[in-house]
């Protein structure tokens, strides 16, 4: 999903009479290709059900005022979707994107303009959860091993909201916190950045949908 620059190629012409072998390997290359892309479309995850997430929630200011709302919940199946309805938020300095699964799962996703930073609580998750996964590839990170998903540490940018008074230490403090339901720590986040009672308020009526 990150970006990368396009590698430069020299271009060859190839003479199907004078290289038959080379042309029978580029083939069976080909055809290598095409049977690993559909591995990976066998590996697909599926998406989350409805019950399985909490809520998906956006915050910015606009005019200086703090907006809290509801995004839907289809969002949190899809990074690159989430940062598309992210962006078009009318934030002064961007806006903030709150994803909260099963109660153990939890997204922070950071849009200000093409600048986008991203968060996920426990990297483990991206072996289970479509957005979870998202994150990983975003980042360009391995997803850790199943036997090693009880040292999963957080992934992403943990300096994420520095800027709003939530250090890196803070974040890593929250996500390293097994009494922390995915809410909880997502409505601590939002004390921290002074919007919890709005963020409070948009969480329970999302969670009682």
């Amino acid at each position: 999903m990150a970006e990368a620059d396009d590698d430069d190629f020299e271009s060859l012409d190839l003479d199907d009479d004078k290289s038959p072998a080379l042309s029978r390997d580029l083939a069976e290359a080909d055809d290598a290709d095409d049977a690993d892309e559909g591995d990976f479309d066998d590996d697909d995850l599926e998406d989350a059900e409805e019950d399985e997430i909490d809520y998906v929630i956006a915050s910015y200011r606009e005019d200086g005022q703090v907006v809290v709302s509801a995004l839907g919940k289809d969002l949190a199946n899809d990074l690159d979707e989430l940062i598309v309805q992210l962006r078009r938020l009318p934030g002064d300095a961007g806006a903030i994107g709150f994803v909260s699964l099963v109660e153990e799962v939890a997204v922070i996703v950071r849009v200000r303009g093409q600048h986008v930073q991203v968060l996920l609580s426990d990297a483990a998750a991206a072996a289970d959860w479509p957005i979870a996964r998202d994150v990983a590839d975003y980042l360009g990170e391995e997803i850790p091993d199943e036997e090693d998903e009880e040292d999963a540490e957080p992934m992403g940018d943990l300096r994420i909201l520095a800027d709003l008074g939530v250090s890196e230490f803070d974040l890593t403090a929250l996500c390293d916190d097994l009494d922390l339901s995915s809410e909880d720590l997502l409505a601590e986040v939002a004390d921290k950045i002074k919007i919890g009672p709005q963020f409070r308020r948009v969480a329970e009526a999302a969670l009682s949908d």
